[in-house]
């Protein structure tokens, strides 16, 4: 009987994912999106560094990695931390932050377009918060250093491909799609907003096809009274209120 129950104690308590996953996007062979990468790998002459909170690390569909393995990897930085610069970050991280030649892409009242910035003056290093909107603006405002970088914005209509990600409004984009656009103009090249996001294209589509359900944005579901979170009084402030 002891025996039975030591040999018990030796199961797996999680069973082993017997799938074969690609080293490089660490998805199951069967939904890798790594086909649909630009290649070779794009050089823009301009930087991107992410700045990522530990929590989006955890999330199965982030697509900041898209960025990593869609540029060479001497023009996209990746730091982790919910404050910067941190002990866990290189000396160097500092310095790419200090550099009168960084760019935080940050929406506040400083901010100016990226089409204003003048390119004659680069390349930039551009600086993207990674993680839900919370979490970024928790990373701004513990991250004093963040707060003497010149701020921008992007101008843009577009809609997000990330369909399967509930966004916080209609303008918002995902990681890879921000970093697209902003490349597309930094380098006054608009094939960089075509070619990096296809991965995310092929990745929803995997995801739908095996039932995944698509996701309107918080704004458009409180604007057609379809947010399950808000309900009475609340919902018709929100919905008097821009988002």
């Amino acid at each position: 009987m002891l025996e039975d129950f030591e040999d018990f104690l030796k199961i797996d308590s999680e069973p082993s994912d017997a799938r074969t996953r690609c080293q490089d996007c660490r998805r199951p062979e069967s939904v890798c999106w790594c086909s649909e990468l630009p290649k070779p790998k794009l050089n823009p002459k301009s930087s991107i560094v992410i700045l990522q909170h530990p929590h989006e690390e955890k999330r199965s569909l982030r697509t900041a990695l898209m960025l990593q393995l869609g540029l060479i990897p001497e023009k996209c930085f990746l730091y982790k931390g919910k404050r910067f610069p941190n002990a866990k970050n290189p000396p160097e991280m500092e310095e790419i932050l200090k550099s009168p030649n960084t760019l935080l892409l940050y929406p506040s009242k400083d901010s100016v377009p990226l089409e204003d910035i003048d390119k004659s003056n680069g390349p930039y290093n551009l600086v993207l918060l990674d993680g839900t909107w919370p979490q970024a603006k928790a990373i701004y405002t513990s991250s004093p250093i963040l707060q003497k970088i010149k701020q921008v914005k992007i101008m843009t209509t577009k809609i997000s491909s990330y369909i399967i990600r509930t966004q916080p409004t209609d303008g918002c984009l995902s990681t890879v799609e921000t970093a697209a656009e902003c490349l597309s103009v930094l380098e006054d090249d608009p094939s960089y907003s075509e070619l990096l996001v296809k991965p995310l294209h092929i990745l929803c589509k995997y995801q739908l096809d095996n039932g995944a359900v698509k996701h309107d944005s918080k704004e458009f579901l409180i604007k057609n009274k379809k947010y399950p979170k808000l309900v009475g009084k609340r919902l018709e402030k929100l919905l008097k209120t821009p988002v």
